[in-house]
């Protein structure tokens, strides 16, 4: 027999058992940053080849929307809003890696780039780029969720991914 709630020590005992045979995902929370001119803000991280979005990995317990935010703190000294959800991107196991769930949020618009210097060692350079370079520069995996979140933008409606297709 399983045991209650009218136990509390024994339900927690029960619940804990369970949650540690349950699977644990990895989650990343990054954000799509535009200009006036409706270029998208790529980093040039030290720790990887090629170029990414700005955000990063979740920390233990964290929320995606606050992840995102102290990433953006950590890496470009700026504290940017969240304006809203826009992919949510379940990413299979790939190469030594597990799978994964990596976020887009919405970061708006930025009235320019004169003061978008990293702020720490993971990154080399922060700049704007057209859509279309920003798009050559970055990995396909990560193109096709730019390409859902600019449409999720454009609908103004989130969209979910599996790796990077929607309707699957």
């Amino acid at each position: 027999m399983s045991p209650t709630p009218a136990d509390p020590e024994a339900w927690d005992a029960y619940l804990a058992e369970g949650n540690a045979k349950q699977a644990r995902k990895r989650v990343a929370a990054d954000a799509l940053l535009r200009d006036p001119a409706g270029r998208v803000l790529l980093v040039n991280p030290t720790y990887k080849p090629g170029w990414d979005l700005p955000g990063g990995m979740v920390e233990l317990n964290e929320p995606p929307e606050v992840a995102v935010r102290r990433e953006l703190r950590e890496e470009l000294g700026r504290d940017i809003d969240v304006l809203g959800l826009l992919v949510v991107d379940w990413v299979p196991p790939h190469g030594p890696w597990d799978d994964q769930i990596a976020f887009i949020f919405d970061g708006g618009t930025l009235d320019g780039d004169e003061d978008l210097q990293p702020h720490d060692e993971e990154l080399s350079e922060a700049r704007f780029f057209p859509l279309e370079k920003a798009r050559e520069l970055v990995g396909g995996r990560l193109r096709r969720r730019m390409d859902a979140a600019m449409r999720a933008l454009q609908r103004n409606c989130p969209l979910y991914l599996r790796d990077g297709v929607v309707g699957w």
